[in-house]
C-alpha cells in the first residue's frame, strides 16, 4: 500500500486530508516527524488561512528542510491551498509581505474579484497532458480562498546541458485567471480543496498516488 504523510504543522483540514486519501487506497499518517516525512511516498502539504501563519508553523516544524530534501531527491510532494501558495516566494495579505518556501518564483496576491472569499464551486481549465487532472475534463472542484497567484512566472532554463522542463499550470476565473493547479516535476499542488470535492477529488487524488507507485 502506498504510503501518504499529510504534514501536521498546525493547519487545518489535516483529518480531510487524511480521509479523502484513504479512501483512495493510501496508507495515511498525519504526523511532522521528519524520519516519516522523509521516507513516506508521497507527501501531503496542507493548509488553511494566512499566509504567514502558515509559514510561522512550517518553520516552527522545520518543514522547509524537510520540504526541500524530498524535492531534492525527486521525492513528490502535494500542496494544498495555503500549502500550494506558500510554495512561491512571497505573499502579501493586507499589505504585510511573507517570504514563502521559494519553490517558485511569483508573489500571491489578492484575488481581483468583487466578492471575496471565492467560496464554491469552479471549472479548472487544466493543462494540456495533465496527469493530474486526466480524465476530469469540465470537472468542477471545491475552492475557498481570497488570494492566489495571478501570473506563472517560471521558464524552463534552456541554456543549461539538461533543459528544465517545463510545468504544467492550469487556471480558473474568478474576476480575473489565477493560478489553481501545477504539476513541476515531484512537485504538485493545487489552490482548490481535492479532500472536499468529492468523487472528483477522489479521482484527482487517485491520480497523485499512481504517480507514486
Amino acid at each position: 500500500m502506498t504510503s501518504v504523510v499529510v504534514l501536521d504543522y498546525g493547519s487545518g483540514n489535516v483529518r480531510s486530508a487524511q480521509r479523502a486519501l484513504e479512501r483512495v487506497g493510501a496508507d495515511v499518517t498525519v504526523t511532522a516527524d521528519p524520519a516519516a516525512v522523509a521516507d513516506a511516498d508521497g507527501l501531503v502539504v496542507p493548509g488553511v488561512g494566512a499566509f504567514a501563519a502558515c509559514m510561522e508553523g512550517l518553520r516552527a516544524a522545520d518543514a522547509p528542510r524537510l520540504i526541500g530534501r524530498r524535492l531534492a531527491g525527486g521525492r513528490p510532494v502535494l500542496g494544498i491551498c495555503v500549502g500550494m501558495q506558500v510554495l512561491f516566494e512571497t505573499g502579501v495579505e493586507h499589505g504585510v509581505v511573507t517570504q514563502g518556501l521559494g519553490e517558485w518564483p511569483g508573489t500571491v496576491e489578492r484575488l481581483t474579484a468583487d466578492v471575496l472569499p471565492h467560496m464554491g464551486w469552479n471549472t479548472v481549465d487544466a493543462s494540456p497532458d495533465s496527469v493530474m487532472l486526466a480524465g476530469l475534463d469540465d470537472a468542477y472542484f471545491y475552492f475557498v480562498h481570497s488570494y492566489a497567484a495571478r501570473e506563472w512566472q517560471l521558464v524552463p532554463d534552456v541554456s543549461s546541458r539538461v533543459p528544465r522542463a517545463s510545468a504544467r499550470v492550469s487556471w480558473t476565473t474568478y474576476g480575473a485567471p489565477f493560478v489553481s493547479a501545477v504539476e513541476n516535476g515531484p512537485l504538485w499542488a493545487t489552490q482548490f480543496h481535492p479532500e472536499k470535492s468529492g468523487d472528483t477529488g477522489a479521482e484527482l487524488l487517485a491520480n497523485w498516488l499512481r504517480t507514486l507507485a
